[in-house]
């Protein structure tokens, strides 16, 4: 089965450093992320039901990237990233997404991601 990078983007009434906090600070992931998380830089660990999977922090620029490789990835060019974007426009921050999953599963991973946008939001306060 082959793998498809998906991209999704959300527009998020919160400054880029709010959500650079959320996306990066463990007392923030926990909250709408993950059950807890370890960092031991660079390696993060993600933990769900007891269940940890370790991501490198292979780019971090403050209020704009987040790049992850998970460490045990089948394909060493696959990763998780968060992009953090203003439109020039309405001023709105812009969350883009990248992630791999499955061919099989891309809309059961658009709305995982979704969701957790929401459970973000909510508890961004926005």
């Amino acid at each position: 089965m082959g793998r498809t990078k998906i991209k999704c983007e959300f527009l998020l009434k919160a400054s880029p450093t709010i959500v650079y906090q959320f996306l990066s600070d463990p007392a923030c992931l926990i909250r709408w992320f993950c059950d807890h998380v370890e960092i031991e830089e660079p390696i993060y660990t993600f933990i769900w039901n007891g269940y940890g999977e370790e991501a490198e922090l292979i780019e971090d620029i403050e209020d704009d990237l987040l790049r992850f490789a998970w460490v045990e990835a089948e394909d060493p060019a696959e990763y998780l990233e968060f992009s953090i974007t203003t439109s020039p426009i309405t001023d709105e921050t812009i969350l883009t997404i990248t992630d791999f999953c499955d061919d099989d599963e891309v809309q059961d991973q658009k709305l995982f991601w979704e969701s957790q946008i929401k459970k973000m939001t909510h508890v961004m306060g926005g």
